[in-house]
């Protein structure tokens, strides 16, 4: 099965699932991602639209997702905030169908742990960004600590199996061989959470 299918399969439940720990950890996390979010606008990887609380209303642009039934969820959530300058729409990441050099900003949120072929989609990410634009990924990846690695090593079977996700990608390095410099680094929670400012 496809992470797509997944997806798909637990759209109606992703919010519910991951409802307590969103609102006690990963909150805090999306309100320092979106102290870097401004111009022209793309995210990568909306899902249900947990972001959208956090975007201000004079944001403009676009986000996308591979999952149709992720992107209902999103579409709803949307109107309720009244993101009138928001555009939702069905893509790979892979595959972005969007000129070069359109966007200010381009920005994910645990994301790039699920991507297929995630140097791919973070290419695509930078082929889409303005010359002087930023990147900024809020992603969760490998320790360079052994100890911290050892829960992530035991979590990953089951999230491969059930959401595609990989907990132990280097995602960092990466940004990097997609073609990115990064310049700013911020750890959230230890080394395993950050919060990455890169550009062409």
């Amino acid at each position: 099965m496809s992470a797509r299918e997944k997806y798909n399969r637990i759209a109606k439940l992703y919010d519910l699932l991951e409802g307590y720990i969103e609102k006690k950890v990963f909150s805090n996390f999306r309100k320092e991602l979106f102290k870097h979010i401004e111009g022209k606008i793309l995210e990568l990887g909306v899902g249900t639209g947990k972001n959208f609380p956090y975007y201000s209303k004079n944001l403009k642009g676009y986000a996308v997702d591979f999952s149709e039934k992720m992107l209902e969820v999103a579409k709803k959530r949307k109107e309720e905030l009244g993101l009138k300058n928001i555009e939702i729409l069905q893509m790979d990441i892979e595959n972005l169908e969007f000129e070069d050099e359109t966007f200010d900003t381009v920005f994910s949120s645990f994301v790039f742990c699920t991507v297929p072929n995630p140097i791919k989609g973070l290419q695509e990410a930078r082929r889409v960004l303005k010359k002087d634009g930023k990147a900024v990924f809020l992603e969760h990846m490998k320790s360079s600590n052994f100890i911290n690695n050892i829960f992530l090593y035991l979590m990953n079977p089951f999230t491969k199996l059930f959401l595609g996700t990989s907990m132990i990608r280097e995602t960092d390095k990466n940004i990097e061989k997609a073609g990115f410099k990064i310049v700013k680094t911020y750890y959230l929670h230890k080394d395993i959470v950050r919060l990455i400012i890169a550009r062409k």
